[in-house]
C-alpha cells in the first residue's frame, strides 16, 4: 500500500488544560440546549419548565454512558471488586503498586447515555407534568448535534478506530498504529450532522408530529440502525467481542432499533 496517500492522524491532546473530548461534550451539550431553549419557546412553554431539563439531560446522559460502559464492556474489572466499583463511579484507577491516579472517565457508552437519557426525562415530567412525547421529540430534534460532537472528540483522542482498510479517506493514527485505517468516528459524526438538519428540516415542515413521539422513534431508528452497520468497519472494543458474530455495540442497538420503530408505528396509529 502507498502509505503517503492516507491521512496521517495526531492531533495534541487538547486546547491548554482542556481535553478536545471533554470540550466536544461541551460544545455538543451546549448547542443542544440553545435548540430545545428554542424549540420550547416556539412551541409556547414556559421558561421555568426549561430550567431544570439541562441537569437531568447531564446527569442522566453521564451516568447512563459510564455505567453502561462499565456494565456492558468491562464486567469483569468493575463488577468483581469493590476498587472496581469505586472506579465505576469516581474518575481514578487504582494502580497496581499501590495509591491511585486521576484518569478521567475513561469509557462512555453512547447506549448507555441512551437510556439513561430516557429514564431521566422520565423522571423530569414526572416534576414538570408536561407530556413525556412532547420532550423527547424536542430533544430527539437536538440530538444530532451532541452525538456528532462526542464523535469528532472520539475522533480527535484516536479511539473507537476502524479497520485495516486501503480506502484513500483512510486514517492512520499514530497513536494506536501506522497502520491505514476506517475513520468510523468521522463515519458517525458525518451521518449525526445530517441527521440533525433533516430532523430540523421535518420539524419545520411537521410541527404537528411534535408531542406524537415521531422524532424520537426516528432519532432512535435512524442513530442505531446506522450504529449497527458502521460497526463492521470498526475494530471490537474488548476482546471477549472478537469470537461474537455481531459485537456488542451491534446486540445494543437491536432494542433501540424495535423501539423506533414502535413509537414510530404507535405516532402515526394515534394520529
Amino acid at each position: 500500500m502507498n502509505y503517503e496517500l492516507f491521512i496521517t492522524w495526531n492531533p495534541n491532546e487538547g486546547i491548554g488544560p482542556f481535553r478536545w473530548y471533554g470540550l466536544c461534550w461541551l460544545i455538543g451539550l451546549a448547542l443542544a440546549y440553545l435548540i430545545v431553549r428554542r424549540l420550547y419557546k416556539e412551541q409556547k412553554i414556559k421558561d421555568e419548565l426549561f430550567d431544570p431539563l439541562f441537569i437531568y439531560c447531564f446527569v442522566g446522559i453521564l451516568m447512563g454512558a459510564r455505567l453502561g460502559h462499565c456494565i456492558f464492556y468491562e464486567p469483569d474489572h468493575f463488577l468483581t471488586s469493590g476498587k472496581g466499583w469505586i472506579e465505576m463511579f469516581l474518575p481514578i484507577r487504582f494502580l497496581a503498586e499501590g495509591g491511585w491516579k486521576y484518569v478521567g472517565y475513561q469509557g462512555l457508552a453512547s447506549h448507555g447515555g441512551t437510556l439513561g437519557l430516557i429514564i431521566a426525562l422520565w423522571l423530569y415530567v414526572r416534576k414538570t407534568k408536561l407530556s413525556i412525547w412532547r420532550v423527547l421529540d424536542n430533544i430527539a430534534i437536538a440530538t444530532g448535534t451532541t452525538a456528532c460532537f462526542i464523535r469528532i472528540g472520539n475522533l480527535m483522542n484516536s479511539e473507537i478506530i476502524g479497520k485495516v482498510t486501503d480506502v484513500p479517506w483512510a486514517f492512520i493514527f499514530e497513536r494506536v498504529d501506522m497502520m491505514p485505517r476506517h475513520p468510523g468516528q468521522l463515519y458517525e459524526a458525518i451521518a449525526y450532522g445530517i441527521l440533525f438538519f433533516l430532523m430540523w428540516w421535518m420539524h419545520k415542515k411537521w410541527p404537528e408530529r411534535i408531542g406524537t413521539g415521531w422524532y424520537f422513534g426516528f432519532c432512535l431508528f435512524y442513530i442505531f440502525t446506522f450504529r449497527f452497520f458502521i460497526e463492521y468497519t470498526k475494530e471490537v472494543q474488548e476482546a471477549f467481542e472478537a469470537s461474537m458474530p455481531l459485537d456488542m455495540g451491534q446486540i445494543l442497538s437491536i432494542p433501540f432499533v424495535l423501539i423506533g420503530i414502535w413509537c414510530m408505528v404507535r405516532a402515526r396509529q394515534a394520529k
